[in-house]
């Protein structure tokens, strides 16, 4: 983290800090880690990758599936566990949790409906308890059906979204899934690439990149 801060041109890196989709454990996670990182000058996005919907993508993933009779209280019960994974890590209310919701089939109201109404449960829930409520997902499913859901009048939508949109030039407001006079000013993170081998300072890591203007971890 050290080379990488004093070579690379990034400012901010994201944190898997838990959820039950997570592909890890992360034993080096630690609070220390994110007070000695912070120090360095590197700013933390805290994401969770809990339950997806039932028609996600990724075949890995299909064992997470949100129940769509429980997907409002299993939202709320993620929601508390994330706010005490980013508690025990130092990341101080209104710090964002992003809400990491792999791309998946929006053909059908069975596969996006349980997506609005995990997410609704998640924001209320981190609102209520003085976190940001962040929302990562592919611009064409869980970008666009939050939008969806904003524009048909919803409250219950995230204060922040992290839209992934490869292979396109990095912008912030000229996303076609999301009118540029909502969430902003700084409510926005566009991922532009995935999985780029990148080397700097001798250290090669795989990256996704991002173009952030939005809240990230408060460590004090």
């Amino acid at each position: 983290m050290r080379a990488w801060r004093s070579s690379s041109p990034y400012g901010a890196v994201g944190v898997y800090i838990g959820g039950n989709a997570r592909s890890c454990a992360q034993p080096r996670l630690t609070r220390s880690w994110v007070k000695a990182v912070s120090a360095m000058g590197w700013k933390l996005i805290p994401i969770y990758v809990g339950s997806q919907s039932p028609c996600v993508t990724a075949a890995r993933k299909r064992q997470y599936a949100i129940d769509p009779a429980d997907a409002r209280i299993e939202g709320t019960r993620q929601a508390e566990d994330a706010v005490r994974a980013a508690t025990a890590l130092g990341m101080a209310a209104e710090s964002p949790v992003y809400l990491d919701v792999e791309a998946y089939d929006t053909d059908s109201a069975s596969c996006t409906d349980p997506v609005l109404d995990f997410s609704a449960a998640w924001s209320d829930t981190l609102r209520d308890r003085g976190y940001l409520s962040g929302f990562y997902s592919s611009a064409d499913s869980g970008i666009s059906q939050i939008e969806a859901s904003r524009a048909a009048g919803s409250q219950d939508v995230p204060d922040v979204m992290w839209f992934a949109h490869w292979d396109i030039a990095p912008t912030l407001y000229g996303e076609p899934a999301l009118p540029s006079g909502y969430w902003r000013p700084h409510r926005r993170i566009h991922q532009y690439t995935g999985n780029t081998s990148q080397t700097y300072d001798g250290y090669t890591l795989n990256v996704d990149q991002d173009l952030v203007d939005a809240p990230v971890a408060i460590v004090p």
